[in-house]
């Protein structure tokens, strides 16, 4: 079954060391899980690094054997298993049976080669599945007021679907093979899955804690999900501008009763303001005359950005929420996939500079 992570990280630019090329392309399929600390970036690698350096590349189509591996990379035979497993999930090698053994060679008898072969089946996989998560987002363009800020690094599982698991739908093994359940999910963990449905029916940014809330559990774990659904690309942080007027008035009126006019119009910010917006509001909060709407209303010629700085210096923060990055399914299939097309050039730009530097 083919299954690849693919993550997005700087390129190696300049680098012809294939070392380095290599350790970059292996990071960005999420094939290296734990590195050690080295003097040098052979010690930094690890074990599969090592396997790929001494076998395939340099003889890419001799037919290697789980012997042949483990004599020329110095792994255990159970190491070599280990390794040759996540090497064809990911379609990096392929395998033949001569008797009891499987021979392996690199697709394609290059590394570019093979790395072209992974970004087609990738591609073709990720859009077969995305096109059945499109199917459940519902439609908003209400949700898509506020301009999304969010600039997380890329990173999303790639899986053809499989068995599913006793008790679970395909939605349940959908969110589990894009990654979003996480590498250690307990068997019946469904709140990924909860949080995703709640926000593909949402027509609004949805707060952290009113997630928490909604699903039952602790902040911390809803926030790790998030996270995950965000790095995909499904999942986008967005300011809550509806909340912003809320927040400034309860800054305006505590700092009032803490501090005195002054400071609002100096260190508070007002000052900053046009002078309508300014003597509007202190002359609100001097009469004890606001209230949310009120506020609202004031601040609507004002920029959201001049918004935003006048709620920090009131000692309050942006309030931000979460939505699906998209205001139909459409929308969000053509935005992960643009971040995995830039992904899988990246990848490709490097394997073909490897198999120069190799050569």
């Amino acid at each position: 079954m083919f299954r690849v992570r693919l993550s997005e990280s700087p390129m190696p630019t300049g680098s012809k060391d294939p070392d380095v090329l290599l350790a970059w392309l292996l990071d960005s399929m999420g094939m290296v899980r734990r590195k050690t600390e080295g003097d040098s970036v052979e010690d930094e690698q690890g074990a599969l690094h090592r396997l790929l350096r001494e076998t395939v590349l340099i003889d890419p189509l001799r037919g290697w054997d789980a012997r042949a591996f483990g004599d020329s990379s110095g792994l255990s035979q159970t190491g070599v298993h280990h390794q040759l497993v996540k090497l064809r999930e990911s379609g990096l090698l392929a395998a033949d049976t001569e008797g009891r053994w499987h021979i392996h060679v690199l697709r394609g008898g290059s590394v570019s080669a093979a790395i072209e072969l992974v970004s087609v089946q990738a591609r073709a996989i990720l859009d077969l599945r995305l096109s059945k998560l499109a199917e459940v987002i519902s439609e908003s363009d209400d949700r898509m007021v506020a301009s999304s800020e969010d600039e997380k690094a890329f990173r999303i599982e790639v899986a053809e679907p499989g068995v599913i698991a006793e008790g679970e739908d395909w939605f349940d093994a959908l969110v589990r093979d894009l990654g979003l359940s996480g590498e250690r999910a307990k068997s019946g963990d469904r709140l990924s899955r909860n949080l995703l449905e709640e926000l593909l029916s949402s027509n609004r940014a949805v707060t952290l804690l009113a997630l928490a809330d909604k699903c039952d559990d602790s902040r911390a774990r809803v926030q790790r999900s998030i996270e995950r659904m965000r790095a995909a690309g499904i999942v986008e942080r967005v300011p809550m501008l509806d909340r912003i007027a809320q927040d400034v008035y309860g800054g305006l009126m505590r700092q009032y009763d803490a501090r005195g006019e002054e400071w609002l119009m100096t260190r508070g910010g007002i000052g900053r303001l046009d002078d309508s917006v300014s003597k509007s509001l202190i002359s609100g909060v001097r009469k004890k005359s606001l209230n949310i709407e009120k506020v609202q209303k004031i601040l609507d010629p004002v920029p959201v950005d001049s918004q935003k700085v006048l709620l920090n210096t009131l000692g309050g923060r942006m309030p931000y929420g979460f939505r699906i990055a998209g205001r139909d399914g459409d929308a969000v299939k053509e935005k992960v996939m643009r971040r995995v097309e830039k992904t899988l050039r990246r990848m490709k730009t490097v394997a073909q500079r490897l198999d120069e530097a190799l050569a």
